[in-house]
């Protein structure tokens, strides 16, 4: 089966890899260049859109990091799509694909580059089509599937580029730089607020501005979103710290390195952020499909008012914004977290397995390194077993917070969106450890050779 597609595979245009170790400097300048290139394309508007076009999807504009009314309005929704279809088949052992082989990696990232243009392609015409994205007049609504069809397309090559040349992906890059500007001009933007005419917009000058003239300011709207903020923050970044440390020795290989002793980290949020990501990108789809339904006259998901659900499946798995939801409306709070932590939990497991990073494929890398643990004999059968105590546990448990730490966050209202700064922090934590190592490792070669790099 997988040689039928090697044809249509040959069709994509792929981002060369390095074939070399890419030195920091150049990682650098390859993630810079492509981050001025994204907010370029994000100014870019679409030709042929309504102005009254209004953002149906705002609340979850952060996890999709793209930019409303701009051909990059998709954001990374395809590719997070077509990952979610993927990780669901492998999972589910409907496509039978070993990815510690290299050619079965190699075609699951192929298969994933084309299901994620043809989601793409997909989502510019449920966009269009269901007046989420409204063509200023008919014969634009071609011209606007086509402007957000290449749109996306683009963001699946720049996230190619990141992923090869730079630090991180390019996913977790465009999600980090989209919520830090909507944080950054959310709190400091002194342009007059177009609610309150004199006052500035951010939420710290329009404090200030307020508390200096002798107003009352409403402290739920200046004071709560930036004091949530901080807590996730705080809560994020010691969460990205806990850890599990197993204990092990170099049992051969140089003779300078034999016998030293260390600790093998696993992290708490063993499946980094990944889990949200891909569960809010899958209720996304659960109301984009709702439109659709809507649409062709039969709202079997719920119904849809001005972009926004307003009953059925599609109303519970819209996140509560506030904590007022929890009295007023106790059942859909209770429904959406237990479904949102759940497909956490699931995502977790899933990204785990897929990205060989479960008890199995661990051991057998440390195995290949000639490491061995304390008191047992050097085998990948050892390694495994110490290993399955821990993984299966933290990767349950460290989707499990994230989903409910994501869940409480959007309750609290905290600038930039709870989960946009869940996310946030948590890629950025992540692309500190990676620049630092890269770093380290240019200042320090003879690392290199030690951690097989």
């Amino acid at each position: 089966m997988k040689e039928k597609f090697d044809p249509i595979f040959s069709l994509i245009p792929q981002v060369k890899s390095p074939g070399y170790r890419v030195p920091f400097r150049e990682k650098l300048k390859w993630t810079g260049v492509i981050l001025i290139l994204y907010f370029f394309l994000a100014q870019i508007p679409l030709y042929g859109l309504s102005p009254g076009a209004v953002d149906q999807f705002a609340q979850l504009r952060a996890v999709l990091a793209g930019n409303f009314g701009s051909i990059l309005t998709l954001g990374i929704g395809p590719i997070v799509s077509a990952s979610i279809i993927l990780q669901l088949l492998v999972g589910g052992n409907i496509l039978k694909l070993d990815l510690s082989k290299h050619e079965d990696k190699a075609f699951f990232q192929g298969l994933q580059k084309l299901l994620a243009i043809v989601f793409t392609f997909f989502e510019a015409l449920i966009f269009v089509v269901t007046g989420s994205l409204a063509p200023a007049a008919p014969a634009f609504t071609w011209i606007l599937i086509l402007q957000l069809t290449i749109g996306g397309i683009l963001i699946i090559f720049l996230d190619e580029v990141v992923s090869k040349w730079g630090f991180g992906s390019g996913v977790g890059l465009f999600i980090a730089a989209g919520v830090s500007q909507e944080i950054i001009v959310g709190a400091f933007n002194p342009l007059s607020s177009p609610v309150q005419p004199g006052v500035p917009a951010g939420r710290i000058p329009g404090l200030i501005y307020l508390l200096t003239t002798g107003q009352a300011p409403d402290l739920q709207y200046y004071v709560l979103p930036v004091v949530a903020l901080i807590a996730v923050f705080l809560v994020v970044v010691y969460a990205e710290s806990m850890r599990v440390e197993i204990p092990i020795t170099m049992g051969g290989g140089k003779r300078l390195t034999r016998g030293a002793v260390g600790k093998y980290p696993l992290r708490f949020v063993y499946a980094s952020n990944m889990p949200v990501i891909l569960t809010s990108a899958l209720l996304l789809n659960v109301q984009l499909m709702a439109n659709v339904f809507q649409k062709l006259g039969y709202p079997i998901l719920g119904t849809v008012v001005n972009g926004q659900p307003v009953n059925g499946l599609a109303y519970l798995l819209t996140a509560p914004r506030s904590f007022d939801a929890i009295i007023l409306d106790p059942f859909r709070v209770i429904f959406y977290a237990v479904v949102f932590i759940g497909l956490c939990v699931l995502f977790a497991w899933l990204w785990v397995e897929i990205s060989n990073i479960g008890s199995k494929d661990v051991a057998k890398q440390l195995y290949q390194m000639g490491m061995q643990i304390p008191g047992f004999r050097s085998s990948r059968g050892h390694f495994e077993r110490i290993l399955k105590r821990y993984i299966p546990a933290i990767t349950i448990l460290g989707g499990a917070f994230v989903g409910l730490l994501a869940f409480v966050a959007d309750l609290t209202g905290a600038l930039g969106g709870g989960t946009g700064v869940l996310l946030t922090v948590g890629i950025v934590y992540r692309l500190y450890e990676e620049i630092a190592q890269e770093q380290l490792m240019d200042m320090h070669p003879v690392l290199r050779s030690f951690l097989g790099d």
